[in-house]
């Protein structure tokens, strides 16, 4: 895997062998989640309370507007209010404004209760307003403040005027009593004129009147990241990595997949490949403490990495390969022919391979097996032995581990003299009672050497 681009496929075959130990991961994830919203994220919630702005506002405007309602001389009247024990530069966080259709500013709250977050939220709205107001109410420009007083001035002394002239118009429907009416409308048409400028010399006077729109609605839900939220993204969070983590092992892995590569890792030439059903895997129970029992509930006593096992033949054809291994072996060495086969320790299906192969051989060669530490490999020392043959199964050892054991052999004084890799098949189900037998009685010959006894 290497080499190869990471496929669906490969995820697939994570999660169909390692579905226990995802699970589980996930579940750890989900109360990671909850740990996190209550001791590091506990539920806020946020209420908005809606200002209205009347009048026309331009875009840069409404800006301004929010900006004032975060703005700390707002907040720090809002935490002066509140009497909550904090300032206004620790609510600042929990407060914030925008600009909504319509004119109005939205300007939210967020506390820990969803009553503190009304009463922060509602608090906020009214010192906006009486800010804003206060500001939009005052003007710093001489210009603007001599215009609209002498606009004043000219309001108030045309008022006196009309209210001359109705004073001595004449009530009857003489010539003078038409003429004082209609200049007395044409005074009030310019007192309108003058008013209508006023309120245009002077826009903010209007827009100063902003309007609260009510108390901001109690909030009934918490805001995001909500609990539920949390524990949903610790558990695909880890569920996540656990993969990740498989494709990265499986990337930077280093064990042996392939018979040349084996093979030169041991110094000895490849003599061929045996199969071994998979359904004949077993568990010694020397071996199965709580950690092998922790290993097989959560599924990661079985490889992932390796494609599903090929459909084999039936029991001959299997045997066939093996009996070919032994007359290779017959070929290749002088009588007497005793070899010392080697299998590392805790390679399950090079140990089948290795008992089925001592019951093909019949005595020639004869085969003593022995399993071998990959951690502190120890060889026996030769006997009678003509030399030492290698039996692993493809993907669980490395090149440093392989070559340990071909120095294991050099040092006990045996000469590595082939490699023979085991893989695993499925057996077809139409095969006979009496061949599965003949597999048991070959698992208990496994047993047997794998002793030490002599074949």
């Amino acid at each position: 895997m290497n080499d190869d681009t990471i496929r669906l496929v490969t995820i697939g075959r994570i999660l169909r062998r390692r579905w226990r130990l995802l699970a589980v991961l996930a579940v750890a994830g989900a109360l990671f989640g909850y740990g996190t919203s209550v001791l590091l994220l506990p539920p806020r919630y946020t209420a908005e309370a809606s200002v209205l702005l009347p009048g026309q506002w331009e875009e840069r405007e409404l800006l301004t507007q929010v900006d004032i309602a975060t703005s700390s001389a707002v907040v720090d009247r809002a935490a002066a209010a509140l009497k909550w024990g904090v300032d206004g530069a620790a609510l600042q966080k929990d407060v914030t404004a925008k600009a909504d259709d319509g004119n109005i500013i939205k300007v939210s709250g967020t506390a820990d209760t969803p009553e503190r977050a009304q009463r922060l939220s509602d608090q906020l709205a009214q010192q906006f307003v009486t800010f804003a107001t206060r500001i939009a109410g005052g003007s710093t420009d001489p210009a603007a403040d001599t215009a609209t007083e002498a606009l004043r001035k000219q309001v108030a002394e045309t008022n006196r005027r009309i209210t001359d002239l109705a004073d001595s118009a004449d009530p009857g429907q003489t010539v003078e009593g038409v003429q004082a009416r209609t200049e007395l409308e044409g005074l009030r048409t310019g007192l309108q004129d003058a008013m209508k400028k006023l309120e245009e010399a002077n826009p903010a006077s209007a827009k100063a009147s902003m309007v609260v729109m009510g108390p901001a609605p109690r909030p009934t839900g918490a805001a995001a990241p909500t609990r539920m939220q949390l524990i949903v993204a610790g558990a695909l969070l880890f569920f996540v990595l656990a993969v990740v983590g498989h494709l990265a092992a499986a990337r930077v892995s280093r064990r042996l997949r392939t018979e040349p590569e084996i093979a030169a890792a041991l110094g000895s030439p490849f003599l061929g490949t045996v199969d071994v059903p998979g359904e004949r895997h077993g568990h010694r129970p020397e071996r199965d403490g709580s950690r092998g029992r922790l290993r097989r509930l959560l599924g990661i006593d079985v490889r992932w990495d390796v494609p599903a096992p090929q459909r084999s033949g039936d029991e001959a054809e299997r045997r066939i390969r093996y009996r070919r291994v032994c007359a290779r072996l017959r070929d290749q060495l002088p009588a007497p022919r005793r070899l010392l086969v080697v299998v590392p320790e805790g390679d399950e299906v090079a140990r089948l391979a290795a008992g089925q192969l001592v019951a093909e051989a019949t005595g020639d060669p004869q085969l003593r097996v022995v399993e071998v530490s990959v951690d502190r490999p120890i060889v026996p020392d030769r006997d009678t032995e003509s030399g030492a043959l290698a039996v692993l199964s493809a993907g669980n050892w490395t090149a440093a581990e392989l070559a340990g054991i071909a120095e294991a052999c050099a040092d006990g004084g045996h000469e590595l003299v082939g490699v023979v890799v085991a893989g695993t098949v499925r057996t077809r189900p139409t095969e006979t009672a009496d061949r599965l037998s003949d597999d048991a009685t070959l698992t208990f010959a496994v047993h047997g050497h794998a002793t030490g006894d002599p074949a």
